[in-house]
């Protein structure tokens, strides 16, 4: 049987056992009550009989006459409405000195007369005479202070029980629509938990718990799920591993400390993939979609993947492809310079081929020199003779300042290369944006200890001023073409999980151009400083 139909047939039993025990209480009740009235009844008719000086004088005298016997009578006449079956009345001894049946006047009375003769009341005592089963009450005749007798009136139980059943009908009928509306609430409760269930059992629901659990913290990406409130209502422990902070249930988005582009993807109406956010140290791609059930909107899942390893091998191939690229245009322009040198000794021009051989030798060797002698890291050279030969094949110049010095090695190069690369990086492309020609960038590197230093000057045009507050921001950016804003933060976000930072220092001037300056503390090796 399903547990729907188990809890509407326990509920309808609870139910029943309820009403069934109401009704039997009340009717009980009900008896006890009317039995107690007949009785109070009976025992007024006896009262107003037992003070009657008539009778006091008849019961005195042991005596019956016939008045006293018309006058019972005719109380006890069926045709009179609410009469009681019987009045008797008896002397000291018991003996009958009136009784609606002649025949029964000058005996003793069929039921114990004690209490009555003894000077107390009977009330509503339920007792069978010669008349039958009733309900009567008796009362002591008094002549000063003395008993003389004592006066017996009942009515029948009949009367009684009618006037239960009329009353135990009402009971019952208001019962049977208690009873009815119990079932029916019962029912609606039932198919509300259908509804609420979709129809499921509670095994099903307990193996669906179970199933989530696996699969929220089972998955390895991070998942985090908001009602239309963008109140958090599920999310697993990789999603607050992810975004570096904790989620509580029930907690709404603006309290939490999150990236601005995860409220972009709650908020943007529409489906959401492989949005690029910084989260602490890390670069997440979020998906997101919008639940609607019934046209009504229940809220969004998002989630999160870990792109942070990618990225920094995409960044180390760029690094490679750029040096790559810049060995390939050397390679060319080696081959014109060993075509030109060819030429002139086929032409016989010696000396003007010695001549150019020197020269040829004094330009290649000038710059490597130049990066080994300031900077014996070989992670930050590779890094800096890529990048200036990405520079030269877009016109472009990029040089080390004259008071760069790193006698050290690096701790932690990925770091380094993060920071430095995306700084020229930026410089490189503002550079190329500037009016000025040539278009340079100046990359400075100096060592404190185990902290390097680090600044970046362009001749671009600079940072625009309603950027300056904002751009190291994610988002933030300068550029037309869509999946940029990221390198700033970034940056940012890596010198501060080594406790350093990044800042704009100058944002530009007259001339164009912006400093960016840089510190990586505990990045160099001790002792080589």
């Amino acid at each position: 049987m399903r547990f729907s139909r188990q809890i509407l047939l326990l509920q309808i039993g609870v139910v029943v056992l309820v009403v069934g025990v109401g009704v039997t209480l009340v009717g009980l009740m009900l008896r006890g009550t009317l039995t107690e009235q007949y009785g109070q009844r009976a025992l007024a008719i006896a009262r107003s009989f037992a003070t009657d000086p008539q009778v006091v004088v008849a019961a005195a005298a042991r005596k019956p006459t016939d008045d006293l016997e018309r006058w019972v009578r005719s109380y006890t006449d069926s045709t009179v409405k609410d009469a009681p079956l019987f009045v008797v009345i008896t002397d000291d001894k018991g003996i009958r000195i009136a009784h609606p049946l002649p025949a029964e006047v000058g005996k003793k009375v069929s039921t114990p007369a004690d209490e009555a003769l003894a000077g107390r009341n009977v009330v509503s005592a339920v007792e069978r005479g010669k008349l039958g089963l009733s309900v009567r009450s008796k009362t002591p005749i008094r002549q000063g202070d003395r008993v003389v007798g004592e006066v017996s009136v009942g009515f029948e139980i009949t009367d009684l029980t009618g006037d239960f059943d009329k009353l135990l009908l009402s009971v019952l009928a208001f019962a049977g629509g208690a009873l009815l509306l119990g079932a029916g609430a019962s029912a609606l409760l039932n198919r509300r938990l259908r509804r609420l269930t979709h129809g499921l059992e509670p095994h099903e629901l307990t193996e669906l718990l179970y199933e989530r659990e696996a699969v929220l913290h089972g998955i390895g990406e991070g998942m985090l799920a908001v009602d239309a409130d963008n109140k958090v209502t599920v999310r697993n422990t990789e999603a607050e591993r992810l975004l570096g902070t904790e989620l509580p249930v029930g907690a709404r988005l603006s309290e939490l400390e999150l990236s601005p582009r995860v409220h972009k993807a709650v908020h943007e109406g529409r489906p959401v993939d492989n949005l690029l956010a910084v989260a602490g140290n890390r670069v997440l791609v979020i998906n997101s979609r919008a639940v609607r059930r019934d046209e009504r909107d229940i809220g969004t899942v998002l989630t999160f993947r870990d792109r942070t390893d990618l990225d920094t091998l995409t960044r180390e191939l760029d690094g490679i492809r750029a040096l790559s690229d810049g060995l390939r245009a050397q390679r060319h322009e080696y081959a014109n310079r060993l075509h030109t040198l060819s030429g002139l000794l086929q032409l016989g021009h010696h000396a003007e081929a010695v001549d150019y051989l020197q020269t040829l030798t004094e330009t290649t060797s000038a710059r490597p020199s130049e990066v080994s002698d300031a900077v014996a890291d070989p992670y930050l050279q590779a890094l800096l003779l890529a990048k200036t030969e990405q520079a030269q094949e877009k016109g472009m110049a990029l040089t080390l300042s004259d008071d760069s010095w790193v006698p050290g090695t690096l701790t932690d190069p990925i770091a380094a290369n993060t920071v430095i690369g995306n700084l020229v990086d930026n410089a490189l492309h503002a550079a190329r944006m500037g009016p000025r020609r040539p278009a340079t960038v100046e990359v400075g590197l100096l060592a404190e200890g185990t902290t390097l230093h680090v600044s970046v000057v362009d001749s671009g045009p600079g940072v625009p001023e309603e950027l300056r507050d904002t751009v190291f921001e994610e988002g933030v950016t300068t550029k037309i073409a869509p999946g940029h804003g990221l390198g700033l933060a970034l940056t940012r976000q890596a010198a501060r999980a080594r406790g350093g930072d990044v800042w704009l220092a100058g944002a530009g001037n007259a001339e164009g151009g912006a400093l960016f300056v840089a510190k990586l503390p505990n990045i160099l090796r001790e002792g080589q400083a």
